[in-house]
């Protein structure tokens, strides 16, 4: 699999605004969303249920802070984990995988899957220095990942530029305006 690195493009809106917009396309095509967050502490989550009504499409979440609820709970791969950490591109892809997994309930399969992994700071992680990001989108089309990114800022910075673009990615993956196998690095799930 190629990591390629991706650029974000400016973006004037606010994350209430990206929010609004995600919970409103998700409610009019009747599908739902899973979020896993690692660096993000539930940053992706707390923008979603801001909006109101946004119960009609969200469906929950797992914040995997430490290392082992990545594989017990969203069933990341623990010989991936031991051979490139939990700040890869591969890791953000399978956690929004798990997220699609865990929040699903009865017959009711999540739609979208997002997973959120890097640094946030101040100190290094996995040999990877803070503001390194991947951000994953999951479907049942496939499985793909974004990065990494190379966010500057302290830890608070990075931590709300990652949920305002994991937020722009998952909105731009919905509308099709970025096809999952474009800018990021692709896999199937």
């Amino acid at each position: 699999m190629d990591i390629l690195t991706y650029t974000p493009p400016q973006r004037p809106e606010t994350v209430e605004e990206i929010a609004t917009t995600i919970v409103q396309k998700l409610k009019h095509a009747n599908q739902t969303l899973g979020v896993a967050e690692s660096l993000t502490g539930g940053g992706v989550m707390a923008a979603i249920t801001s909006v109101s009504g946004s119960s009609a499409v969200f469906y929950g979440g797992v914040v995997s802070y430490a290392t082992p609820l990545k594989q017990e709970i969203l069933g990341v791969d623990g010989q991936l984990i031991a051979r490139e950490g939990v700040v890869h591109a591969e890791v953000a892809r399978q956690m929004a995988m798990g997220a699609r997994k865990v929040t699903a309930h009865g017959d009711n399969e999540t739609t979208w899957g997002v997973g959120t992994t890097g640094v946030a700071g101040p100190s290094l992680q996995d040999n990877k220095s803070p503001g390194t990001v991947y951000i994953g989108i999951a479907s049942s089309g496939g499985a793909w990942a974004w990065g990494p990114f190379n966010f500057t800022g302290d830890r608070d910075e990075i931590r709300r530029v990652t949920v305002r673009e994991a937020l722009c990615l998952l909105r731009d993956v919905v509308e099709g305006r970025i096809p999952g196998d474009g800018s990021g690095v692709e896999g199937r799930g």
